[in-house]
């Protein structure tokens, strides 16, 4: 159950960032940021502002259309997993095996490639979530 939940607001999360970044493509980048920068009350001068705005900006439409789009199936894809979980579906607990372990390579790549605390307890959360859900799966395929 836990797991489904966490799956749903990944889900959320996910849509909703591609959803932000829908409108960031119809409304102009630089534009769309600083006004929501200023919405929540942050310095639109602050360093980690500067570097989110330069990055947004540097980006082709093409390439952030492609991000939105990928966001947006995972956030599906999660969501799937997430109310399969809920409702406690097997085939539920299959997808979400395949789709968490099959992205447990890249993830060790990235920790290697550029390494930060947060990319690790991702990596762990991750692999435990594949270590339990196997466990499940294997004792109850015994119990049947």
């Amino acid at each position: 159950m836990l797991i489904g939940v966490q799956k749903l607001f990944e889900a959320a999360l996910l849509i909703a960032v591609a959803l932000g970044l829908g409108h960031l493509l119809k409304h102009g980048v630089e534009e769309t940021l600083v006004e929501w920068v200023r919405a929540v009350r942050v310095d639109p001068d602050n360093r980690y502002v500067q570097k989110l705005v330069t990055t947004a900006t540097g980006m082709s439409r093409g390439r952030m259309e492609a991000l939105r789009l990928g966001t947006m199936l995972y956030g599906g894809l999660f969501a799937v997993e997430g109310m399969g979980l809920l409702l406690r579906k097997r085939w539920a607990e299959y997808l979400t095996v395949i789709s968490t372990a099959g992205f447990l390579p890249v993830e060790a790549w990235e920790i290697h490639h550029r390494f930060t605390w947060a990319k690790v307890v991702v990596l762990v959360v991750n692999v435990v979530v594949v270590g339990y859900l196997i466990w499940r799966l294997v004792r109850d395929e015994r119990r049947e």
